[in-house]
């Protein structure tokens, strides 16, 4: 009876958000966009109140072990959920309608799960259901929007327009009359663009600056994400201390390259190092991730399945100003040759400096974290459990703690362990140190955005543009960023606990296989596992 629930609220959300069909594999729906108005956020938290209520009038004791531990899971991801729509509201107060029609286009663009011809035929009724999509959208828009989230709506917009030629373009395979209507389709979504951008330009006369969640609902919402317990003033403390210990590791590999020149100018020197243009680091990159592949498997690290597959491609230019170096797309569960995306940004609004962040050393420990064994192997082991709970879990505090785990690991297990990458690798942990601080002050109202890309630059080197991407990024984000660099450390020490627990019996694969196998839970689920709960303990 419970996994029926989960099916049909699963079901329920696939047909209202066909965008999330397509990322998961399911292309029944890839024709259409989703209802953007108001009143299917409001649907969704009535569906997700009934829902939520159904689930929690199960009586736990009348379920086997691994289905209480299920229905823990899903009660946690639906209070989430509710959370996020009726509390942070961010989908009322910023509009976000040019993710809500680039990220369908760019699953059905960048992914070969079937004949182009076929995604392009795909393509042209979702740019058709633009100008609906879009007026639907300016619906949402009750309260004064904030400034800041509108302009980077505003800056989306004005690259979204190249993206559809880029469709236009690849549609030269097809017959006239499709030819035809995908150029036209195009052409009318750049209408509806323009005249959305005017409607944003609109809100700016009565925008508001004020965007933090303020101390106690960013409290509630930490208790919610279910951190083993830790709270704000804790997890800032653990952002000071990994910022304190990851600066003195980094000034010790400074010292290794070159005991004669001090830090900053090792730094330099290293950044330096990088390949001459952009397709170069994209080649760069392909190797880096390959080497570290063939080393997991070589080294008994941890499994790696015969059909993951993955791609190493530019990311599109309405994304970079948010993501201004690299990110995962994952591999649909439900493709029959799921595959997943690995972007990389050239630059930021044309940034002159910007190839110096492809430098080395951090294209290896970047694609550590998002390929091998980080994202792409995590996700895509995960996608091979069969619980639809699991599935739609969020916890980035696993995969991105993942991620930067991988990072230190494959370090301890002596892949690309020189100086020179330990220090990248340090640079990066710095940068996620800089997250936790400025996840809980930002969102606690503490501090301005102002202060935090001048602190960020000061604290990391960042050239100015990315500090001014990453800072914009937070602040409608809170609770993800400080994810990364906390996750790593409650994976140390939920490692560090199992090698107590197991003693002369603990294998390295072994614990690795385990937490990959179980999914992306939150840490805290991942420790129950390994307690025993819903089912044996992993020994």
């Amino acid at each position: 009876h419970f996994y029926d629930l989960v099916e049909a609220n699963f079901r329920r959300s696939i047909m209202a958000h066909p965008d999330a069909a397509t990322f998961l594999g399911i292309h029944t729906e890839d024709h259409r966009l989703p209802n953007g108005t108001r009143e299917a956020i409001e649907d969704q938290v009535a569906q997700a109140r009934a829902h939520l209520a159904t689930i929690e009038a199960l009586d736990p004791m009348t379920l086997s072990a691994e289905v209480r531990f299920e229905r823990d899971i899903e009660t946690h991801n639906l209070r989430l959920e509710l959370f996020d729509l009726e509390e942070q509201r961010v989908w009322e107060r910023r509009s976000t309608a040019i993710d809500g029609i680039g990220d369908p286009l760019f699953g059905l663009f960048a992914r070969d799960f079937a004949a182009l011809d076929e995604r392009l035929a795909s393509i042209t009724s979702r740019l058709e259901a633009i100008p609906r999509f879009l007026a639907e959208h300016r619906t949402r828009a009750r309260v004064p929007q904030v400034r800041l989230w509108q302009k980077l709506e505003l800056e989306a917009a004005e690259e979204m327009p190249a993206f559809f030629d880029e469709m236009v373009v690849a549609g030269s395979i097809l017959a006239e009359p499709e030819r035809r209507r995908l150029a036209h389709a195009a052409a009318q979504a750049k209408v509806a663009v323009a005249d959305y951008e005017t409607f944003l330009r609109g809100t700016l006369a009565t925008a508001v600056d004020s965007w933090p969640l303020g101390r106690e609902r960013y409290a509630e919402l930490l208790a919610r994400r279910a951190f083993d317990g830790l709270d704000a003033d804790r997890i800032l403390e653990i952002g000071f201390e990994q910022l304190q210990v990851q600066r003195t590791a980094r000034a010790a590999a400074a010292h290794e390259i070159d005991p004669g020149l001090d830090e900053a100018a090792v730094i330099d020197q290293l950044k330096s190092d990088h390949p001459a243009t952009f397709e170069e680091a994209l080649n760069a990159y392909r190797d880096a991730m390959l080497r570290a592949r063939s080393y997991l498997i070589e080294h008994d690290i941890v499994s790696v399945p015969n059909d993951e597959r993955i791609e190493v491609v530019p990311t599109p230019e309405y994304l970079r100003r948010v993501m201004p170096f690299a990110a995962y797309f994952d591999a649909p569960k439900f493709d029959l040759k799921p595959q997943g995306i690995y972007v990389v940004t050239p630059s930021v609004d044309g940034d002159p400096s910007a190839m110096r962040e492809h430098n080395r050393g951090s294209i290896s420990n970047t694609s550590i974290h998002e390929a091998y064994p980080g994202h792409h192997l995590q996700l895509s082991v995960a996608g091979k459990h069969p619980s639809l709970t699991r599935l739609t879990t969020q916890a980035p505090e696993f995969v991105e703690g993942w991620g930067m785990y991988s990072e230190q690991m494959m370090r301890e297990e002596g892949f690309d362990a020189e100086p020179n990458f330990r220090l990248s690798m340090h640079t990066d942990a710095i940068w996620r140190a800089c997250r936790i601080i400025l996840d809980v002050r930002m969102h606690r109202g503490e501090i301005g955005v102002a202060d935090d890309e001048a602190w960020l630059v000061e604290q990391t080197g960042f050239e100015t543009a990315h500090a001014r991407a990453e800072i914009r990024r937070y602040t409608y984000t809170p609770t993800y960023q400080l994810s990364y660099l906390l996750g790593k450390v409650l994976l140390l020490q939920l490692r560090a606990d199992e090698r107590v627990r197991l003693g002369d019996a603990f294998n390295l694969r072994r614990f690795h296989d385990t937490l990959l196998g179980n999914g992306s839970l939150p840490i805290s689920f991942h420790r129950r596992r390994f307690a025993g709960e819903g089912g044996p303990a992993p020994s």
